[in-house]
């Protein structure tokens, strides 16, 4: 925990230089990437802790080779009791059958068919947490933003832990995401909504994205990307029906570092609860369509994150959706979050020493959402304290010569940290 503070601490003093400087030069994001790499080494060696999901992702893929259904077989059942191996009998919730969609559950089989062991499937995250590099690059120059934003990617703790060290499947559907939201960017509408489809097959999260899409991909685009993941399904089916597995029961039961859900908890019904914060993602996604009709990758991330706010369980690794897009100083909320959210480790600290699983301590919860509140209070506050900048008619510059005025450098209006003097002449030319 001493060593994520001091890391979380010196990411946010890098994050304000990322936003401060408009270009970094080129060495030095390579190198920013290099260290990237190496220090998720020492994690990748790392084995997996006991009950972390990539041992049900080892279990579901090895089901598929053997011809199981992943929906059906509830690994605690003794008739499956030859089917495990001594990595898979170390899953979590032995007594429910598989909660992951289907695009996750090819990924796993396709990944156990090359080698079926833990470390080979958080090598295939490690692989795709790259690969997400070179997309977010080319993000990034066709936003126009500086290519060393990629390091407010890279260098977030988060991405370590949960892909390298732990292994989380999040880190596929951030891909294709981000692969859906490049090629909505370059107008390959086609590739944008079957990518967005697949995202959506590894978790159901990013269907709250769709109101972005809205006359950006043709009708023909979005009936392609539902029968694409209408055939993931095919394999799956049974007597008919598409499966859930244990998705129901995430939705009843599972309760973890939600405040929203937890404090609505008592006067609705959890199926409800749930419908409604996708309902929250929708709509922000929706007003952000409209406030904002040019395509920007940021306004991914801000849909994605208010529904987490309101959904029942909020594990750190659901925040590896948002990372890719946090790429400017409108997210930095989120990116506070995810190094707020680093103090919920504490509860599989306390795991480890023999303490039963339970609600978040108290102060746990104000620590982590307590510093989201008071961010974004100074936030409100500073931009309502903000002066207006004041706009002046041509008229001014008919004078045989303007005192020098500063005009900043960076873009930002009010923005006096790097100015340079300017003179005008008599035509008002610079």
């Amino acid at each position: 925990m001493a060593s994520l503070t001091l890391a979380c601490i010196v990411y946010l003093l890098a994050i304000r230089e990322f936003f401060s400087t408009p270009k970094f030069p080129r060495r030095v994001v390579v190198i920013g990437l290099v260290l990237a790499a190496l220090w998720h080494l020492p994690f990748l060696r790392m084995p997996s802790g006991p009950d972390e999901d990539i041992y049900r992702y080892l279990w579901d893929g090895r089901l598929q080779r053997l011809g199981y259904n992943p929906y059906l077989v509830v690994p605690s059942d003794p008739a499956a009791k030859g089917l495990h191996t001594p990595e898979t009998r170390n899953l979590n919730n032995p007594d429910l059958p598989s909660p992951y969609p289907p695009g996750a559950q090819l990924f796993f089989r396709a990944v156990t068919a090359i080698q079926e062991s833990t470390f080979a499937l958080k090598l295939a995250f490690v692989v795709c947490e790259f690969a997400i590099v070179f997309v977010l690059l080319d993000v990034l120059r066709c936003s126009r933003q500086g290519t060393h934003l990629v390091l407010a990617y890279a260098w977030n703790p988060l991405l370590a832990i949960e892909v390298a060290g732990s292994g989380h499947v999040d880190i596929v559907g951030a891909l294709l995401l981000l692969v859906s939201a490049a090629a909505l960017g370059r107008r390959w509408r086609a590739t944008a909504a079957v990518a967005l489809g697949l995202a959506v097959a590894v978790k159901f999260l990013p269907i709250v994205l769709v109101p972005l899409y809205w006359k950006r991909v043709r009708l023909r685009d979005a009936a392609l990307a539902a029968a694409v993941v209408g055939l993931l399904y095919v394999p799956f089916l049974n007597h008919g029906r598409i499966p859930i597995g244990s998705f129901g029961t995430y939705v009843r039961s599972w309760r973890f570092n939600g405040p929203v859900f937890a404090a609505l908890d008592r006067i609705a019904s959890p199926q409800l609860l749930a419908g409604l914060a996708v309902l929250v993602g929708l709509v922000t996604a929706t007003w952000l369509r409209s406030a904002a009709p040019e395509w920007s990758p940021h306004v991914f991330a801000w849909p994605m994150a208010a529904s987490l706010l309101c959904a029942p369980a909020v594990f750190p690794w659901y925040l590896l959706w948002l990372l890719p897009f946090l790429t400017s100083a409108s997210t930095l909320l989120i990116i506070l979050w995810t190094v707020s959210i680093i103090p919920t480790y504490v509860m599989w600290h306390w795991r480890t020493l023999g303490r039963p699983w339970g609600a978040l301590p108290g102060w746990v919860m104000l620590l982590e959402y307590g510093c989201l509140a008071t961010a974004a209070a100074m936030l409100a506050l500073r931009r309502l304290m903000r002066p207006a900048v004041p706009r002046y008619s041509s008229g001014l510059a008919q004078s045989t010569l303007l005192p020098e005025h500063a005009i900043s450098v960076s873009g930002s209006p009010g923005d006096v940290s790097k100015t340079t003097p300017v003179q005008f002449n008599k035509e008002g030319r610079s």
